[in-house]
């Protein structure tokens, strides 16, 4: 294969190549850099061998990713302040190069970050990229039988650590009315709004003002948003995005972001409040 259907092939698969590495990471930019050394790979290989180069490719960023995620377990226990996923924008690319939207929302790749990397890359390659059992097994060395057990332990845990989750339109509708309840500090709104078992995440990574702990509880979560809420809203514009496959709110200052919020709601309300904070970790929004 010359250079010229290399480079062709390569940017073919790249969104796979991204939505697998940001599944798998929980970063953007860790997701970039990953996909950038499969590529110098890629140009390096012996490509008259490769018969499937979707394959091939998906493979290199697959291992690699359980390689990155040991190390980026051990930074994120030394992070300041909860770690939230780098959010991304999924208005161009709903399901971010994958055949279906799963392993994207937050509410998901959150219980990911407690899996074992080669569990969390079974059940992605699986579910969001509908890879069969066979490839699966060749990709994370083992047999079919053992991947199948990989999925299904993913399965389960995501079952049992998730609650039914709204429609995508009933959850812009309450993220709408808790920016808005936020805002005024309007306690009683705020607390219709919340879930009894509410919980609120602020991820400032120690950069910026933000808790370092969550917030539990729908009284206290309310009571926390009504304490500050006339210093934080005031000349903060809010504009509505597609992020990670639900709406979030993009808050800008002087038309410069400095922070994504978006809620994961179930039937008992809001169950979480998750707000990007970290500048660092915005770029791929801003």
């Amino acid at each position: 294969m010359e250079l010229d259907d290399a480079v062709a092939v390569f940017n073919e698969v790249r969104p796979r190549l991204m939505g697998i590495a940001y599944r798998m990471l929980g970063s953007h930019t860790e997701a970039e850099d990953l996909v950038q050394e499969v590529w110098l790979r890629w140009q390096a290989a012996d490509r008259s061998t490769v018969q499937n180069p979707v394959a091939y490719l998906s493979t290199a960023v697959t291992r690699l990713a359980i390689n990155v995620s040991q190390s980026a377990r051990a930074r994120r226990e030394t992070y300041v302040g909860p770690w939230l996923p780098e959010p991304v924008d999924t208005s161009a690319d709903p399901y971010l190069g994958a055949e279906r939207g799963e392993a994207l929302s937050f509410a998901v790749l959150l219980v990911l970050e407690r899996l074992s990397p080669t569990e969390r890359a079974a059940y992605i390659l699986r579910e969001a990229f509908d890879v069969p059992y066979d490839e699966l097994a060749t990709t994370l060395q083992t047999t079919v039988p053992a991947v199948r057990q990989l999925v299904s332990r993913a399965r389960k845990r995501i079952r049992a650590e998730r609650r039914h989750e709204v429609t995508g339109t009933e959850q812009k509708k309450l993220l709408s009315a808790f920016v808005a309840a936020a805002r005024s500090g309007d306690l009683a709104d705020l607390e219709q709004l919340l879930a009894k078992d509410a919980i609120s995440y602020s991820d400032g990574g120690g950069a910026a003002r933000a808790s370092k702990f969550p917030v539990v509880g729908r009284e206290r979560v309310a009571k926390y948003y009504r304490a500050f809420h006339a210093r934080f809203w005031e000349g903060v514009d809010v504009e509505f995005g597609a992020v990670n496959g639900s709406t979030a709110a993009m808050c800008k200052r002087d038309g410069e972001l400095f922070a994504v919020c978006t809620v994961v709601a179930s039937a008992d309300g809001i169950d979480e409040v998750l707000w990007m904070m970290n500048l660092s970790k915005l770029t791929a929004v801003a």
